[in-house]
């Protein structure tokens, strides 16, 4: 094998092809060959100059989920050998090959399933079960909705959570198309977020009572809005901040509404966590993953010389699902 390999880095004008070394894993960690990877949200920050953690910088190989073989463990590593095929979440992952602690790499559940497809779910089926359970506390039968519903991991929610028993599953979208296919993925409900009547919309939806739990991955002049969409002892989760990461805050409606205002995010986790993350969410879910009951749909899928085109498909906000990049 080759020590050397090609990857996508942020270099000091934007997004460079390069030749690198190959990582070597650490006792806790294997080496995976890279034969799919998918784009997030955070991607475009950190290739646009920004830290996502201690993720970001010059030289920085881009990248959070992959799939692929596992081609080296480390010492401590057990239940993965060479040849496995893997999916994982971590860091440096648009290269072709990558490291992954052994607590975010799983087995690919299912023969039939693809690189293409399983690249697609770590990020997205770790944070929204963490969002929808382990935070928001999720009972059978409450209301739940669903902020930027239509996004890879929105998508994920909607069915996690009618999978886990919500009654009412609203998302939001401001892409009238994308509302039409919100169906699809379990939402009972599609409104437009820009409509400034869509709390209304939702409370009546909820016969006056407002919604139980409200998974928040917009914020910014939002959040004021979701807590009057929020039922009295609500809970809203905030997982990311796509309108603003700044806004006026209704102290008193919070107040009156005694809502449970949760932020999360991976970035202040340490690794122990995460793989508490992952323990929970395949004790919930890893039947249903490997059935393809839960799954998201790919949008585009680019080889790994045109990531730069995907980097812009995902930039001008014109997918739906997931956009997957692939290697030889």
């Amino acid at each position: 094998m080759s020590t050397k390999m090609k990857a996508a880095i942020r270099g000091e004008h934007g997004l460079e092809l390069v030749q690198i070394d190959i990582p070597r894993p650490g006792p806790e960690e294997v080496l995976v060959r890279v034969r799919a990877f998918s784009l997030n949200r955070a991607d475009l920050g950190v290739l646009a100059g920004h830290m996502h953690g201690n993720i970001g910088g010059p030289g920085t190989v881009l990248g959070m989920e992959w799939a692929g073989e596992v081609v080296e463990t480390g010492a401590n590593v057990k239940g993965l050998a060479p040849g496995d095929r893997v999916m994982c979440s971590g860091k440096a992952a648009f290269a072709q090959y990558a490291v992954a602690d052994m607590g975010r790499t799983t087995r690919v559940p299912a023969e039939a399933m693809s690189f293409e497809q399983a690249t697609t779910l770590p990020v997205a089926l770790n944070t929204m079960h963490d969002a929808l359970i382990t935070n928001g506390r999720l009972h059978k039968g409450e209301s739940v909705l669903i902020q930027g519903a239509s996004s890879g991991v929105g998508l994920m929610a909607l069915q996690i959570a009618k999978l886990m028993g919500a009654g009412l599953v609203i998302g939001t979208s401001t892409n009238a198309e994308r509302r039409a296919r919100l169906a699809e993925f379990g939402a009972d409900l599609a409104l437009d977020s820009s409509d400034e009547h869509w709390p209304d919309k939702a409370r009546e939806a909820t016969g006056g009572k407002g919604v139980n739990l409200i998974i928040d991955q917009l914020s910014g002049k939002v959040m004021n809005q979701s807590m009057a969409a929020a039922a009295v002892l609500g809970r809203i989760v905030n997982v990311g901040r796509l309108a603003g990461t700044r806004a006026e805050f209704d102290f008193d409606l919070h107040a009156l509404k005694r809502i449970d205002y949760i932020g999360v995010t991976f970035r202040t986790r340490s690794i122990e966590e995460v793989r508490e993350i992952g323990r929970k969410m395949a004790a919930d879910l890893a039947p249903h993953i490997a059935s393809g009951k839960l799954a998201l749909p790919i949008d585009t899928v680019y080889p790994f010389e045109r990531v730069g085109d995907a980097f812009a498909q995902m930039r001008e906000n014109r997918h739906f699902g997931k956009i997957v990049v692939t290697l030889d």
